[in-house]
């Protein structure tokens, strides 16, 4: 398979979000109240219980300023068990409690007759935006997130995304998708992210440096790059979890096209699973069978995947409204500067 084909036989999926994998559900609850920006997003990652039957999954740390929870299973066995929740730094501890409380609610069995849950929280610091401090995401919001997920939903400035900064201007909660085809087979790959990095001079549009021509015209605009990004990649392509951290750390090369160079500050993780591989927690057999996609036939992923973070991040930014920091100091909106990126 040449690179001319490859090109040809990527296709953004008919949303172009990540819930055009199947069985893919995003819900949020957003909180905005006086200097107050923040919010929950949570990923449904397939129907079912997912703790009985858990998905193909895996982990890749590209910068580790952060403070997710759950990581460390994920990469040791492979495998996610629970939806993936996103929120504010300070609030991971109160996700992780609701995340806990749900899995608790629908699991019986749990911390009886079989082990202990490993719930997945990921965060990113909207401090910037939001009065952080106040510690104003509760469980209950978590929940609301949890039981209104959909196959539709917003983008920008929403749940987790709603203080957020992102090379200077406002990010959030961003999502693409594209489809790919191996032996006349169709799958699909979609992402979603929550935006909260980069200095605004090494922004970069679908390969246009925009940036330093947005930096000029505000004083103060340009910052280290001390932010963060989460990546969340779902795919319904067969393969193991090896070879979803081989298109994991590719997701690093869609960050970079839009200018992120991954700063000593900026936690920038990568979280992905794929729906075509199930594991049931109580084994009927010793041995499983699985079908994974042969190594050949990968590079039409890792470009899938690349494609698909660097447009989930300027989405994230393209939907996002102007908001207020907490120093009183106005975020600009991607959307206020349409005759630069037309």
């Amino acid at each position: 398979m040449n690179d001319k084909n490859i090109h040809e036989l990527l296709r953004k999926g008919p949303k172009n979000t990540i819930t055009d994998v199947p069985g893919v559900r995003i819900g949020h609850s957003t909180i905005k109240e006086g200097n107050i920006r923040t919010g929950a997003t949570a990923i449904i990652p397939a129907e079912g219980n997912v703790f009985k039957n858990k998905l193909v999954a895996s982990a890749h740390i590209i910068n580790g300023f952060g403070k997710s929870a759950g990581l460390m299973q994920i990469q040791e066995l492979g495998a996610i068990e629970t939806p993936i929740l996103l929120t504010n730094t300070l609030s991971v501890g109160t996700g992780l409690t609701a995340l806990t409380k749900y899995m608790l609610d629908s699991n019986e069995d749990i911390g009886v007759s079989t082990g202990t849950v490993n719930s997945v929280v990921c965060e990113c610091n909207d401090g910037k935006i939001n009065q952080i401090r106040s510690l104003a995401v509760k469980e209950e919001h978590f929940i609301h997130a949890l039981q209104n997920a959909s196959d539709s939903f917003q983008q920008g400035d929403v749940g987790a995304g709603t203080g957020m900064v992102c090379y200077g201007l406002k990010g959030g909660i961003g999502s693409s998708s594209r489809r790919i085809v191996v032996d006349d087979q169709t799958y699909t790959l979609g992402v979603l992210v929550l935006s909260n990095f980069g200095s605004i001079d090494d922004f970069v549009y679908y390969g246009k440096p925009v940036g330093k021509i947005i930096g000029e015209r505000f004083e103060n605009m340009n910052s280290p790059d001390n932010g963060s990004i989460i990546v969340v990649l779902a795919t319904d392509t067969p393969m193991d979890s090896r070879q979803l951290s081989r298109v994991l750390k590719r997701t690093q090369s869609g960050i970079a096209r839009t200018g992120g160079y991954t700063g000593n500050g900026s936690g920038e993780i990568a979280v992905g699973f794929t729906t075509a591989n199930r594991i049931s927690h109580y084994p009927e057999k010793s041995v499983m069978n699985r079908k994974i996609l042969h190594e050949d036939y990968m590079d039409i992923v890792f470009l899938a995947a690349v494609q698909a973070t660097e447009e989930a991040i300027l989405n994230s930014m393209m939907h996002s409204n102007p908001s207020m920091g907490v120093d009183g100091i106005k975020i600009h909106s991607l959307k206020d500067f349409n005759e630069l990126i037309r």
